[in-house]
């Protein structure tokens, strides 16, 4: 049988999914299979009847949403009119990426696999479900699904003996060439270039609004281990509207540090400029990058240079490396034999892109330029629960910012990129713009009067249920409860003064947990479990909506426990009972998270 088109389609929220989605292109072609690698709403969907082989890869996000960028592919494939037989004529996979920590794990993947199976498609083998809590991430699941799908598939369409695959240790032709320009033309900044554009639509990823900064101040005590800002930004005329729950996606930068650092190790130019153009026709040029650009810019504003590299990025660092024993141990970190010990090396602690290269330097060195797209991820947008409702604070958007760092056993302390890039900006110094835009959260709040809302939200998870107190107070909304934890008080009790006020004015209910102050430790959960009765009559006579927001390590799972143990003693449940009563909740979106790792 002659080998199709393979056709890979990609729902990605955060780039996962579409990092996979490359790597599987990169897979078929060294096996001699034409490769097509598309967002799924990228990809006209009335096509698919057309399509023998497809490998859907896709994310689940919030409550079990698909992500932003397979909307309209999801509408459409749920169609009630669409024959049983559509899609009788197609092979296909499905690989799921998600967060076990949530009730909805892989439930876009699942729910895809039953809708392909409905419709007449051939699954080639079970699903694959990565995990973003597993220790490895989701490459455990990954890795060995698709040595079977390889396997499946080569079986089905097999390639002709005479061509063979391309040897791992062959590089493929890199996606996109640079062109340097012998004389150095004007090059746009990233705020010239926004201003010279005329909007088209609301802010997005491609056009971000460059919001002035107003404040930027610590709001955790000076002896606190934690460095916690409130933010503030002015979009006026920004044309972004938002509403409780919803998120602000902004778009950090390199520090000018690093980004000198890694044209050093490179040897590149920071000031030389190129065009970029792509090697296939039909594949278009990242939008972000202006045309021509500077190294500069596409080291500081694009490359990935903080982040831990993925396994893939050592695989094509060996096929360029012309040092024996530097590509020597590149090939063992991209073997599945070396897994382990690339996790000491590059996972345990958190070694960024820029660290590694600098650890091998010959390769470096040697890496052409042709190849940094294909090498290095763009660096991708990070998201905030939005602080504050537009009803109480018109034209602006406040975030609780959280600056990540920690210390591995690394000697340099790992920071977060856009927390770290945020706490540096100080509007007082002068005037400062950050690339932001708005797009829809997980959280979504019941806008029936008199609905009352039970919010738990300990340390920064406090920030969406603070625009929703806001907004709901402002609509004359009741029935407001908080639970609010923290270590401290007088070091990490956020808005403290303003909890105080509404509950003054009886506009919320508040209740505290503050850890270190008493010799046994109280959490969020302790206070649910003590306040069983209240909050038992809020849910069950009430029809209260349950949110929950903050870390996913472990307060999930606690919070998630108490109320069922709430569930038995107050309403008198079985376990099993209780457990059913709590997926009825999650399942008519009474109860809603938003966790992070």
């Amino acid at each position: 049988m002659p080998s199709p088109g393979l056709l890979v389609l990609f729902g990605s929220q955060t780039g996962t999914a579409q990092d996979v989605s490359e790597r599987l292109g990169r897979e078929a072609r060294r096996r001699r299979l034409d490769c097509r690698v598309q967002a799924l709403d990228s990809y006209s969907v009335v096509n698919l009847i057309n399509e023998t082989l497809v490998i859907f890869v896709c994310a689940t996000t919030g409550q079990g949403d698909p992500p932003d960028n397979m909307k309209n592919f999801w509408r459409f494939i749920f169609r009630k009119n669409l024959p049983p037989t559509s899609l009788c004529q197609m092979d296909f996979a499905v690989l799921g990426l998600g967060d076990s920590s949530y009730a909805k794990f892989n439930f876009v993947a699942k729910k895809l696999h039953r809708r392909l199976l409905q419709l007449g498609g051939r699954a080639l083998l079970p699903m694959c479900l990565g995990d973003d809590q597993h220790e490895l991430g989701p490459d455990a699941a990954v890795d060995p699904w698709l040595h079977d799908l390889w396997g499946k598939v080569l079986g089905l369409y097999p390639v002709p003996l005479d061509l063979g695959t391309i040897p791992a240790g062959v590089p493929l032709p890199s996606k996109f060439t640079l062109h340097f320009l012998p004389v150095a033309p004007r090059v746009c900044s990233e705020g010239q270039r926004m201003a010279g554009t005329e909007p088209q639509g609301p802010p997005s990823e491609q056009q971000p609004f460059l919001a002035p900064m107003v404040t930027n101040r610590r709001v955790t005590g000076p002896s606190h281990f934690q460095d916690v800002r409130l933010m503030e930004f002015d979009i006026t005329g920004s044309g972004l509207s938002f509403a409780a729950g919803d998120v602000v996606l902004i778009q950090p930068e390199n520090t000018a540090s690093h980004t000198q650092r890694f044209c050093q190790v490179l040897g590149l130019d920071p000031d030389q400029n190129f065009t970029l153009l792509p090697r296939e026709p039909g594949v278009p040029c990242p939008a972000r990058l202006p045309q021509p650009c500077s190294v500069r810019h596409l080291v500081s504003h694009y490359l990935d240079i903080a982040s831990v590299p993925r396994r893939s990025f050592f695989e094509l660092l060996a096929c360029l490396s012309p040092h024996e024993l530097e590509r020597e141990k590149l090939l063992h970190f991209s073997s599945p034999q070396g897994q382990e010990e690339l996790y000491s090396y590059c996972n345990r602690p958190r070694r960024t892109i820029l660290e590694v290269l600098c650890d091998f330097p010959h390769t470096a060195g040697a890496i052409p330029a042709d190849y940094l797209l294909d090498l290095i991820p763009p660096i991708r947008p990070r998201a905030f629960s939005i602080a504050s409702s537009l009803l109480a604070h018109p034209s602006r958007l406040q975030i609780l910012v959280a600056v990540v760092q920690y210390q591995t056993r690394l000697k340099e302390p790992r920071r977060g990129l856009c927390s770290s890039w945020l706490a540096s900006l100080d509007p007082g110094q002068g005037p400062v713009q950050v690339p932001l835009w708005v797009r829809p959260g997980g959280l979504t709040f019941p806008q029936t009067p008199g609905t009352p809302v039970i919010m738990v939200g300990p340390g920064t998870g406090v920030a969406p249920f603070r625009a929703a107190v806001q907004e709901r107070v402002a609509q004359g909304q009741s029935g407001n409860v908080l639970f609010f934890g923290c270590r401290l008080r007088d070091q990490d009790f956020y808005w403290e003064a303003e909890w105080m006020e509404l509950e003054g004015r009886g506009c919320l209910t508040l209740f505290t947990a503050f850890s270190r102050e008493q010799e046994r430790k109280v959490y969020v959960q302790h206070r649910l479990r003590e306040l069983g009765p209240l909050v038992w009559e809020l849910l069950d006579r009430q029809g209260a909506y349950f949110y929950l927001a903050g870390n996913a390590k472990c307060m999930p799972a606690d919070v998630s426990e108490a109320l069922t143990s709430v569930f038995q003693e107050q309403g008198g449940l079985s376990a099993p009972d209780a457990a059913t009563y709590l997926a009825r909740l999650q399942r008519t979106l009474r109860f809603q998270s938003e966790t992070w790792a």
